[in-house]
């Protein structure tokens, strides 16, 4: 499906900007700090008051610490802008509940039940979510080499059959990791 075209007339009510951070530290270890800021274009009426155009309503900062194993060692969080001070930010320090948990191993589930609904911040939360990916961006070339796994391994590289294009029965697996790939059930020639 194509792009939708945007109207030439429509007006900027709204931004949202995701910024994600990652940190190689002296001692081994990395920190990842992920910000998320909302900005209204216009003056928006909240319940404490008026909330001037360009004037943040949310923006918060998760910080985890990782290893090389992306097992997090710490993390918190701070809320730096939000709707209701002294409400949105009593949150204390819930996101310690993310230590512990490995970025490649069921972190989204256990951030949904360690800290979903009102065990935190729906914001932060949410912002937790993106960071698997992130870390991995960052480790590749530093911490680890997809491209390098050793070819007599039984293990397939873990990016495959996580994206379209990086699909066990597609052309880049074909060409770059052909003891992996293997054709589409409806190809001449499968295996059933």
């Amino acid at each position: 499906m194509a792009l939708p075209p945007a109207a030439p007339d429509r007006q900027h009510r709204h931004g949202r900007r995701i910024d994600v951070q990652v940190y190689a530290r002296p001692d081994g270890l990395w920190e990842v700090d992920a910000t998320i800021t909302d900005i209204k274009a216009r003056d928006w009426k909240l319940a404490g008051g008026v909330l001037p155009a360009g004037t943040p309503l949310h923006d918060m900062l998760l910080r985890l610490v990782v290893d090389t194993d992306m097992q997090v060692v710490a993390a918190g969080a701070e809320s730096r802008w939000t709707p209701y001070p002294g409400e949105c930010d009593a949150y204390g320090d819930a996101y310690a509940a993310l230590v512990g948990l490995n970025l490649r191993r069921g972190f989204r589930r256990a951030v949904q039940e360690r800290l979903g609904g009102v065990r935190g911040c729906t914001h932060i939360t949410e912002l937790a979510q993106l960071l698997p990916t992130a870390v991995i961006q960052a480790f590749v070339g530093e911490v680890s080499d997809a491209r390098s796994r050793n070819p007599a391994s039984e293990q397939p590289p873990f990016q495959l059959d996580r994206c379209h294009a990086l699909r066990r029965d597609g052309e880049v697996v074909r060409l770059h990791y052909p003891k992996w790939h293997h054709r589409a059930a409806d190809e001449p020639g499968a295996v059933a």
